[in-house]
């Protein structure tokens, strides 16, 4: 999923290409993982800590504020959404 994708370049997780495939994993939580095996969009236990980022602490109540104007916290599925819009609009500004 390419906004997945978008998610793991912001976090800057490790990456690293497989050999002979050339497929690229990326590294999170001491494991590796495929592009399509990213669970940014499924998993509360990916999401978060891209949440945290985004709040620039570990101040959860922030990070939410900053995402406000993208949605209506609520579900995942509106955090993913609102994650994604940010991160956007964030590499738009740089």
């Amino acid at each position: 999923m390419k906004d997945n994708k978008l998610i793991a370049d912001f976090m800057d997780l490790p990456i690293d290409i497989s050999q002979p495939s050339g497929i690229l994993n990326y590294g999170f939580d001491d494991v590796w993982f495929e592009e399509c095996e990213l669970s940014f969009e499924s998993s509360w236990d990916w999401l978060m800590p891209v949440v945290i980022k985004i709040g620039g602490s570990q101040n959860i109540l922030g990070a939410m504020h900053k995402l406000r104007p993208y949605s209506l916290v609520v579900n995942i599925d509106d955090t993913y959404q609102a994650v994604v819009e940010f991160i956007k609009q964030h590499n738009n500004e740089r």
